[in-house]
């Protein structure tokens, strides 16, 4: 082919074009038209086009029938997250009225209300002794017996809760934490 130009060595189909088919192909749009609509190229890229359109479609399709249950899993899913956040916050609530709890019963709160149970029970039977002395000391041995019986059983209980304590200042009182 001596008469080989780019539009020719690119679109080898259109090598029949005379030059005046060409002109006429460059001036008149529907020509041009169906010239271009008629290349073997602009045809296969027509039907790349037509099956990607018909495989877009499908996919589509397949989107659409799936779209239900889609939106009732996110539905459904949003439901157990809402639950799952609620029982994550009763469950922070539990934990802390728990540790509150145990706080009751921790080795240093029980050695404060031991300590605090030692000088109530000291005040007790202080109160116990005035009073008995305020009242005149009754010499009736009836009244006498009470208050020695109630005194000694007072000073009992704080005898025992000041050796308790002083125990377990002296590290001789372990606890099991389990």
């Amino acid at each position: 082919m001596a008469n080989e130009t780019p539009l020719t060595r690119g679109f080898p189909s259109l090598s029949h074009l005379t030059r005046e088919d060409v002109e006429d192909l460059l001036s008149d749009q529907a020509y041009f038209d169906a010239i271009f609509h008629s290349l073997p190229q602009v045809k296969d890229l027509y039907q790349a086009q037509a099956e990607l359109g018909k495989a877009n479609e499908s996919i589509a399709s397949d989107n659409l029938s799936l779209q239900s249950e889609l939106y009732k899993l996110r539905s459904d899913t949003k439901v157990v997250f809402d639950e799952a956040k609620a029982l994550e916050a009763r469950w922070a609530e539990l934990q802390r009225e728990q540790r509150d709890l145990y706080q009751r019963y921790t080795p240093q709160f029980l050695l404060l209300r031991l300590r605090h149970a030692t000088t109530a029970q000291d005040d007790l039977s202080e109160a116990l002794a005035s009073s008995f002395i305020r009242s005149g000391a009754q010499t009736n041995g009836k009244d006498v017996d009470d208050f020695v019986r109630e005194f000694r059983d007072a000073r009992k209980v704080y005898h025992k809760r000041a050796m308790w304590g002083d125990r377990w200042t002296a590290g001789e009182v372990h606890w099991n934490e389990d």
